[in-house]
Order: C-alpha cells, then structure tokens, then sequence
C-alpha cells in the first residue's frame, strides 16, 4: 500500500504543530530537516543532538507517524581537503542521529556553485564522487542509504546525478526525485519528462512538488495546480518498481496547511 507524507518545509509553527497537522490530514510520514533535531548554528553539541532525536522519535510515535528521511544540509563543494572531510564526519553523524529518530535515509545534496571552486561540471562532478567515496563502505556496513536530490543548480540534471551513481556503483545510493526541481532549473518541459524516465530506477525517496515558471519566474503550486507532467512521474516510478514514500512538497504563497492538504488529495487520486 502506498505511503503518503509531507516535508517540513515552507510550513508556520512548531514542529509540534507540524506533526499534529500531519497526523491529523492523514499522512502517515514525513521528511524531517536536520534542523530538527541538531541546532548546530547556536552550538548545540552532539550528544544532545542525540537527545533531541530520541524527542523526535517520541513525537513521531506517538502520532502514529515515522521519519521517511532526514535532510541533511550537506555540500561536497567546497576548496580543501579539511573542510570536505568535515562534512564527511558530519554526514556520518547525521546518520545516527536519523537512526534515533527513525529512519535510515538521508536527503543529500551535492551542494551549490562555489565561487571558490572553478565553475566546471567536471570539477563539481569529481568532488561529489570523491565525498560519496568516502562514504560508501560506512553506508553499506551500517545500512544507511542516501537520496541525492535534484537540488539547486549543480545536480539539477537526471544524466549528471546518475554519473554519480554510476561511478559510486553503491545500492545504498539513489536519488531523490523532486518533480518540480528539474523544471525550476531551467529544462523545458520535455526534458524533465524524458529525466523521470531516466532517473525513476535510482529513486529512494520523493518530492511531489508543483508549479510554474523557471528560477526567478518560479511559482509555486499545489499539485495538479501548475504545469509540471505528474501523472507521467507516477507512472515513470511505477513502471520502476518504485516502493518508498509518496512525499509532498509545497512552495506556494498561501496557507502550507491548504497546499498540502490539496497535495495529499492529490496523491491519492493518482497514485
């Protein structure tokens, strides 16, 4: 049976309020933020980030939802060799605490353009791969899998994320596919069809995501409100075998609440 959840993202309130409204719309789980759990820009140490995660699991039980995922924050795209493995350690400690809470995956990004790195798509490919390397044993010794996403600018390409894939050669790395991201980046409409073809194999996780328009054009939509082919991405993930979660995302300007409550609706009309 499939399972329907929402991310906590673009929605006003606790994340008490959050898991209420979830529980009460009907979803069954949702993508948790590392934020979370771990308040690391105010200096929250590991080890009560450990803490929180057990809260969280709490929270999501006893509303009778699960964590599908942690969104971890990540970037592989930065200049030196120290602060890249920083944010390896960081990553396998973001596995942990997502464990605490519940899951074992992560939503990770490949990261955004760095003005200290040279704007080459072989140079962010090589760093991406060179980060998820160093990983890879960690992830399949622990079971731990990680959901690139379509994110930003850098890995907004099904043919680049699934370079990634290829050269890690991991089963515990797949992608995220968010529907609307493809679009937002700036490929016509056929070429994101053409992308869910491609990518729909590797999907761990998702976002349902609706809208209009490009980058600074971008309007954000409830689903079946704006131009992005979802049908076609259903169908692309069925007919893969796809079995993770159906997970909504909303970006538009009025109540989250509406949005996602339209989004659920939704889904299970076409899934």
């Amino acid at each position: 049976m499939a399972e329907f959840g929402l991310i906590h993202y673009n929605f006003r309130g606790t994340l008490e309020e959050f898991l209420d409204y979830a529980s009460e719309t009907g979803f069954q789980c949702t993508e948790l933020s590392i934020r979370d759990i771990w308040n690391e820009k105010e200096g929250q140490g590991f080890e009560a980030a450990k803490e929180q995660a057990k809260r969280v699991k709490d929270m999501l039980t006893s509303r009778g939802l699960r964590a599908s995922a942690v969104s971890a924050g990540n970037t592989f795209l930065l200049p030196d060799e120290k602060a890249r493995q920083a944010q390896i350690d960081r990553l396998k400690q973001v596995c942990e605490l997502a464990r605490i809470a519940g899951t074992s995956m992560l939503r990770i990004d490949g990261g955004s353009p760095n003005p200290d790195i040279p704007n080459d798509r072989a140079v962010y490919l090589d760093l991406i791969v060179s980060g998820l390397s160093q990983l890879t044993d960690f992830i399949e010794n622990e079971d731990f899998r990680l959901a690139l996403d379509n994110h930003g600018l850098v890995t907004n390409d099904a043919d680049f994320q699934i370079a990634i894939f290829e050269q890690i050669g991991s089963k515990n790395l797949g992608a995220n596919v968010d529907t609307m991201n493809y679009r937002w980046a700036g490929h016509d409409l056929e070429t994101v069809r053409s992308f869910y073809e491609k990518i729909a194999p590797y999907a761990f996780h998702t976002h349902f995501k609706d809208g209009t328009g490009t980058r600074g054009n971008y309007v954000g939509l409830a689903l079946g409100e704006g131009e992005i082919p979802l049908e076609y991405a259903v169908k692309c993930l069925k007919d893969a075998g796809y079995e993770g979660p159906w997970v909504v995302e909303y970006e538009g300007k009025t109540d989250s609440r509406e949005g996602y409550r339209k989004g659920l609706e939704w889904l299970k009309a076409h899934v």
